[in-house]
């Protein structure tokens, strides 16, 4: 993962550890980003699309949505063009990046690293098959919901949006409930 700069990173809030603790912090600051309540909340027609560019890579042999569905999740996300590498990997890694980023000792679900927030948006998003997959069972939802949810969460990081204040928290959920439900999915909370 190379940088231009140092890479932020960014977790969902229902994010727990192994050992059950709640993630909600955050390394980065929201300098120099547009309001995202000032964003529009769908495409009106004729609007252009935003362009992605967009990897997958795996390191794990778990049961993940193909990179056409992550794709078509992250795409779906997008208000302005991205080049996105969406990582999957296993515990160690996860836990790795965690403490190296965000000096926090356990592995978490989804990570954003923001690589550049200008005009065109350049970052990786970091996912935890063995977390993710805990927390499904453990939420009573199927595997590919929240991987769908957890790639929306990384996706709006990416593009600015954050859960620190109670009133940025609600304008995401509110967004990520929004993309969720026009992709089929149910609401996550």
């Amino acid at each position: 993962m190379s940088a231009k700069g140092r890479p932020r990173a960014r977790i969902s809030p229902e994010a727990r550890s192994a050992e059950g603790g709640s993630l909600i912090a955050t390394r980065a600051s929201r300098r120099g980003r547009s309001n995202p309540s000032s964003r529009p909340s769908s495409r009106s027609r004729g609007e252009r699309v935003a362009r992605l560019r967009f990897t997958v890579q795996s390191t794990v042999d778990a049961d993940v949505p193909s990179p056409i569905a992550l794709r078509r999740i992250a795409q779906a996300t997008l208000e302005r063009d991205a080049a996105v590498t969406i990582r999957i990997v296993d515990g160690r890694e996860a836990r790795a990046l965690n403490r190296r980023y965000r000096r926090r000792d356990y592995a978490t679900n989804v990570l954003t690293f923001v690589y550049d927030d200008g005009v065109s948006l350049a970052g990786d998003i970091v996912l935890c098959a063995p977390v993710i997959a805990k927390e499904a069972r453990a939420q009573r939802k199927t595997l590919r919901a929240h991987y769908a949810h957890l790639v929306i969460h990384g996706m709006l990081h990416l593009q600015g949006y954050d859960h620190e204040r109670d009133d940025d928290a609600a304008r995401m959920e509110a967004r990520e409930i929004a993309l969720l439900r026009d992709l089929g999915y149910e609401n996550p909370y």
